[in-house]
C-alpha cells in the first residue's frame, strides 16, 4: 500500500510528518562527502518519496553546504526546505539566505539544555541559554513564520529547565518544537514519559507541531521515535538507511513502514509514497558509499528472502505466513525493468523515467553512450544497473574533479605489481604517475597519488556487484584520509580496476573540497568574483 495520496476518511490529527535529515545529519556520518549535484539529486528523490520536510544542510558550516542548500531551495518543489542554524545571528542569517528562495522555507535553530553540554561544551550558564534561545527564535521569526526550535541533549537535561526554554521559544513564535535524544541515551518508556511531562509543563505545546529526533546509540532510535509519536508528537526526524552521527538516526524506511503496516492498530499514518523507498535507499547508498547491510529491515537484500525450507514452503503456499508486507510495497519490484544491447534511446529514456530520472537532449545522449558501453559487455541491463550508471554519471560531472584518462596495471606471481596512470587535473592538463607496490591496487592507488601530487591514505576499500552474474557491474567504494580530512568516493564499471581508479580519484576530489584550506580558497574566489572589475 502506498500513501502518496491522502485518504479523506483519515483523521488529519493522526498524520505523522516525515522530516528527512539525510542531507544534514546523515551527511555527518564519517567519510560521507556529497557534492552539490549529488545533494540536489537526493533531494529530488526525497520529494518524489513524499517527505514533508527536507533538512538540506547546515548553511553556515561551509560555502559548499550553503550553495547546496540554496540550490535545493531553488530547484526542489513540494517539501518544506529547512536549514539548520545555531543561535548566533550569523548562523540564522546564513540559513535564511540559503532557504529563502524555496516556496516553503524553514529555519531550524537549536541550543543545548543539558548541564553536561552547558557546562562542558558551551561553557556558559542556564540563564545565558535562555537568552540565546529567545534571541535566536526572535531573529529567525523576522525572516519567516516557519521556525523550528530544538533543546539539544534534552533527554539528559532537567526537564523543568527544558520546559522553561521551550516556553521561551514558543513565546517568540516557534511553530515546531523538536525535543531530541541527541546521544541515543533514552529508552522508549522514559522518552514517552518525558513528553507527557513536557506537555504538562508547557500547555502551549498542544498548539504547535511537536517533533522527535532520536539517535541509535543503543539501537532504540525507531522505538524511541515511535514512543514519542504515541505520546502525541506528529513529526519524526529520520534519515534514509538510518544514516547519521555515530550509530545513526532513526531509519526513515522503518518508521514509514511501521506507520503503514500497523496503521489499523495505532491509527497513525504518513503520506510517503512507499513504493519509492527502495529506490531512495539505493540512491543514497550509492552516492554516500554507505552500503546497506543485507539483513537491514525493509531495504536489505535479505528483507524478503527466505533460506529456511519451512519458511520457503509457507511463503509458496501463502505469502503472509512469513511476510508481513509485500516487496512491491517498498518498490523492490523495480528490477523487473530489463534492457539489452539492441534497445534504443526511447527505450532507455522510458526505463529511466520509470526509475524517476528525467533525461533528454545532451543528458540522454551521454546516458545512452554509457548504456551502450555496458550493454555490449552484459547480456541484460537491469533497473539496478541503470540506477548505478546514472548515479555514476552524476559523480562524473563534479566541478574541480580529477579524471582517470588511462591506466595500465601489471601483476603476476613472479614480480612486484607495477602501475602507470594518466590523470586529467582540474585545470585541464594531464599528469602521469607510476609506482611499484605490494599488490596491484596498492600500485594503482600510489600511481594516482603520484600523478595528482597528493598523499591520500587508503582507509577502506570495498568491491561489490550491482547485480548477480559474472558479467555484473562492479561497484567500488574507497575511503581515504588526506591531510587529516576523511572522504569517500565511488566508481562503477564492468572493469573493477577502472571502477577502483574512479572511486579513488573521487575520494581525493572530495577530500580536497572538504579541507579547510580548500574551503577558504573557495570563499576567497567567490568574494573576488563579486568585486566590481576595474
Amino acid at each position: 500500500m502506498t500513501d502518496s495520496h491522502p485518504n479523506p476518511d483519515r483523521d488529519a490529527t493522526q498524520r505523522v510528518r516525515i522530516f528527512d535529515t539525510t542531507l544534514r545529519d546523515g551527511e555527518q556520518s564519517p567519510g560521507i562527502s556529497l557534492n552539490r549535484q549529488e545533494k540536489v539529486e537526493i533531494a529530488f528523490q526525497l520529494a518524489r518519496l513524499g517527505v514533508d520536510v527536507i533538512e538540506a544542510g547546515f548553511p553556515i558550516s561551509s560555502p559548499g553546504d550553503f550553495e547546496s542548500v540554496q540550490a535545493i531551495a531553488r530547484e526542489v518543489e513540494g517539501p518544506i526546505i529547512c536549514g539548520l542554524a545555531r543561535t548566533g545571528h550569523q548562523d540564522i542569517d546564513a540559513a535564511w539566505n540559503a532557504v529563502k528562495d524555496s516556496p516553503r522555507p524553514r529555519i531550524h535553530t537549536f541550543i543545548s539544555t543539558s548541564d553536561i553540554h552547558i557546562v562542558h561544551q558551551l561553557q556558559t550558564t542556564r540563564e545565558d541559554v535562555k537568552g540565546q534561545a529567545k534571541a535566536a527564535v526572535a531573529h529567525a521569526r523576522q525572516y519567516c513564520e516557519d521556525v523550528e526550535f530544538s533543546p539539544m541533549d534534552a533527554t539528559r537535561a532537567d526537564w523543568e529547565f527544558t520546559a522553561e526554554v521551550i516556553q521561551i521559544a514558543l513565546d517568540e513564535g516557534a511553530s515546531t518544537i523538536n525535543v531530541p535524544d541527541t546521544v541515543g541515551y533514552s529508552m522508549p518508556n522514559e522518552y514517552a514519559h518525558m513528553w507527557s511531562e513536557l506537555y504538562r509543563l508547557v500547555p502551549g505545546l498542544q498548539k504547535v507541531i511537536t517533533s522527535v529526533h532520536c539517535h541509535n546509540d543503543l539501537g532504540l532510535a525507531v522505538a524511541n521515535s515511535f514512543a514519542g509519536v504515541e505520546a502525541g508528537c506528529r513529526q519524526v526526524e529520520c534519515a534514509v538507511n538510518g544514516l547519521g552521527e555515530r550509530a545513526g538516526n532513526a531509519s526513515l524506511e522503518e518508521i514509514v513502514m511501521l506507520l503503514s503496516v500497523r496503521e489499523a492498530d495505532h491509527g497513525l499514518f504518513s503520506e510517503v509514497a512507499t513504493r519509492e523507498i527502495a529506490r531512495t535507499s539505493r540512491l543514497v547508498s550509492r552516492l554516500t558509499g554507505y552500503q546497506v547491510q543485507p539483513n537491514k529491515a525493509i531495504v536489505g537484500r535479505n528483507a524478503f528472502a527466505h533460506e529456511s525450507g519451512i519458511h520457503q514452503d509457507g511463503v509458496l503456499k501463502e505469502r503472509t505466513t512469513y511476510e508481513i508486507m509485500d516487496a512491491t510495497d517498498v518498490g523492490l519490484e523495480a528490477n523487473s525493468i530489463v534492457l539489452g544491447k539492441h534497445s534504443g534511446r526511447h527505450a532507455l529514456r522510458d526505463a529511466l523515467e520509470q526509475l524517476g530520472f528525467k533525461v533528454d537532449g545532451h543528458a540522454l545522449n551521454v546516458a545512452f553512450k554509457r548504456f551502450k558501453e555496458v550493454a555490449d559487455k552484459k547480456k541484460q541491463v537491469t533497473a539496478m544497473d541503470l540506477e548505478a550508471l546514472v548515479t555514476d554519471e552524476i559523480r562524473a560531472t563534479q566541478e574541480g574533479a580529477f579524471e582517470l584518462e588511462s591506466f595500465e596495471v601489471e601483476a603476476s606471481s613472479g614480480r612486484s605489481p607495477h602501475a602507470s596512470v594518466r590523470v586529467k587535473l582540474p585545470g585541464g592538463e594531464v599528469a602521469e604517475g607510476s609506482f611499484t607496490g605490494d599488490g596491484p591496487i596498492d600500485a594503482f592507488f600510489s600511481a594516482l597519488n603520484a600523478a595528482t601530487n597528493r598523499e591520500g591514505r587508503l582507509k577502506e576499500y570495498r568491491v561489490g556487484a550491482v547485480t548477480g552474474g559474472r558479467d555484473a557491474l562492479g561497484e567500488v567504494t574507497v575511503r581515504i584520509e588526506l591531510d587529516g580530512v576523511g572522504a569517500s568516493g565511488q566508481g562503477v564499471s564492468t572493469d573493477i580496476l577502472a571502477a577502483s581508479g574512479q572511486a579513488y580519484l573521487r575520494a581525493l576530489t572530495n577530500a580536497l573540497a572538504n579541507s579547510p584550506v580548500a574551503e577558504a580558497e573557495h570563499h576567497l574566489e567567490r568574494a573576488a568574483s563579486r568585486q566590481p572589475t576595474p
